[in-house]
């Protein structure tokens, strides 16, 4: 039987005011065309604040400039193992936008349970309207 490494993951929960950045999968990648939290793959080397500006820089085209840790989780699916490193992230630079072509869009915090999500986003939207909302 094969075991696939798990993918640690820097996620990113960017508020603006009452509003999260959502991002949305491209349909041919894994869990596509859901929504999601911006971020990707630490590399390496790493730490999850430096992958996690990385990323953030070149999915949506922001800066972090303030970031704190808000939770961790691992998921198993079916076909990949993720370890999510997540974090809110309260300071930043630049103008949201698709760097990749992929829909972005500021949603208010009390509207966030209308989007679906994959499912390993499920605990992170929970504690998110426990505490943010």
């Amino acid at each position: 039987m094969a075991t696939n490494k798990r993918v640690h993951v820097a996620v990113g929960i960017i508020i603006r005011g009452q509003q999260i950045l959502l991002a949305k999968r491209h349909g041919h990648l894994h869990q596509g065309g859901k929504w999601e939290f911006p971020g990707g793959k630490v590399e390496p080397g790493e730490d999850t604040a430096t992958a996690l500006n990385r990323e953030l820089q070149e999915e949506v085209g922001l800066t972090v400039t303030d970031c704190a840790p808000f939770m961790q989780l691992a998921y198993d699916y079916p076909d990949k193992q993720v370890f999510l490193d997540i974090m809110t992230v309260t300071g930043f630079s630049g103008e949201a936008y698709g760097v990749e072509g992929q829909q972005i869009a500021w949603i208010d915090i009390a509207a966030l349970p209308q989007y679906q999500f994959p499912d390993a986003n499920m605990p992170i939207l929970d504690k998110i309207l426990d505490e943010l909302l």
